[in-house]
């Protein structure tokens, strides 16, 4: 008599679990990026003509992602008139698309609350270009200089690691006993041999760090901004100009001061300034506070935005106090900027001629000396 086994269905709970990985990242959003300001500078340019002409903002995306050559940019503008022609409103239509930040986003709000559209664009296109003006400054006064310092750096490990020992070799090989500078440039030898690793590894652990750390980032600026007047000049008027264009250009537009100035905190999102301009907002909005208290209270603005603010609001000249203060940060930025760049030149030239002295000084020096040695020992 024979009995039959029942057969059951094996299941792999690895190849389970792996499906299971695999349809979470495929319902996970794709984390896109914003398009860069370039693009976007002759984007708003473009619209604000169309806009200017009397064409409607959902036939402006139309013409103006006909036949354009960034095909990314085509889709997300193609995307923001079909929502438009659904009735979503443009600043929203904007914010589907994952592809402009929260400042455009509002300063977009913003003109259309006030059917100042075109001129939203336009003042986009102006601020934008205003801030790749700066960048390519600051990354010339920055990035430049640091890697001439790297490279400069990397020529002191490599003749300290590989030059500098042979040379050591050598002059032990023909029994001369080094003294002096030269006992001295060996010990730096041996010492840059021993840290060397752990010295690149903690710089690009730094590096990286601050490259994706905004808490970091903030607390260093903060730290080197207290030691440094001019970096501190410098940064300060770049947060300051940035959220008073933003005011003037909102309040300018009919948009109430309050929500002009929360929409102006997200220019200036990740510093401390973000905080301190919301809670002004809210205080101005609820309390009753005149602006220019809140201000002084609650933000770290300078006293001469307070003061130009009061005089704003005792006069009714609230638009033309900020626009002078635009006007007049910016022209102290461009100042403090060209002062920034030239003092980082002279400071690189003083390192690498450090640098390159280390170098020479580390490599020839010990032959310099040790020559008249070398040649007696060979006698």
């Amino acid at each position: 008599m024979s009995t039959s086994t029942p057969t059951t269905k094996a299941t792999n709970p690895t190849a389970a679990a792996g499906a299971k990985a695999a349809l979470e990242a495929a319902a996970k959003p794709k984390k896109v990026r914003e398009f860069n300001k370039k693009v976007l500078v002759d984007l708003f340019r473009g619209l604000s003509s169309m806009l200017r002409a009397q064409i409607n903002t959902a036939d402006a995306m139309k013409y103006y992602s006909h036949d354009l050559p960034n095909k990314e940019l085509a889709a997300a503008l193609l995307q923001i008139r079909e929502d438009v022609n659904k009735g979503i409103n443009v600043h929203e239509a904007f914010r589907r698309t994952h592809r402009f930040n929260e400042t455009i986003i509002g300063l977009i709000q913003a003109g259309s609350d006030a059917g100042q559209l075109h001129h939203a664009f336009h003042s986009l296109g102006l601020r934008l270009k205003s801030e790749l003006a700066f960048q390519k400054q600051i990354k010339k006064a920055t990035i430049t200089p640091c890697v001439i310092i790297c490279v400069l750096l990397g020529a002191f490990i490599v003749s300290q690691v590989k030059i500098v020992p042979q040379v050591e070799e050598m002059l032990s090989g023909v029994g001369a006993k080094p003294d002096g500078m030269t006992a001295i440039s060996f010990k730096v030898s041996h010492f840059t041999k021993a840290v060397w690793p752990v010295f690149v590894i903690s710089l690009i652990t730094a590096a990286v760090t601050i490259a994706r750390s905004t808490h970091v980032r903030n607390l260093i600026m903060g730290f080197v901004m207290s030691k440094w007047r001019l970096l501190r000049l410098l940064v300060m008027s770049l947060r300051q100009l940035t959220f008073i264009s933003t005011i003037q250009l909102l309040h300018s537009n009919g948009i109430n001061l309050a929500k002009s100035i929360r929409v102006s905190a997200n220019s200036v999102r990740g510093t401390p300034f973000y905080n301190e301009l919301r809670t002004a907002a809210d205080k101005y909005e609820n309390s009753g506070v005149p602006l220019s208290v809140a201000f002084a209270k609650y933000t770290s603005v300078d006293a001469q935005v307070t003061h130009m603010l009061a005089i704003g609001e005792k006069s009714a000249s609230l638009d033309a106090q900020l626009e002078m203060l635009s006007e007049m940060y910016e022209e102290d930025l461009k100042t403090h900027m060209e002062t920034f760049a030239a003092t980082i030149g002279f400071l690189v030239l003083l390192i690498a001629v450090a640098l390159i002295a280390a170098v020479f000084i580390g490599t020839f020096l010990p032959i310099f000396l040790m020559g008249p040695k070398m040649m007696n020992s060979a006698k």
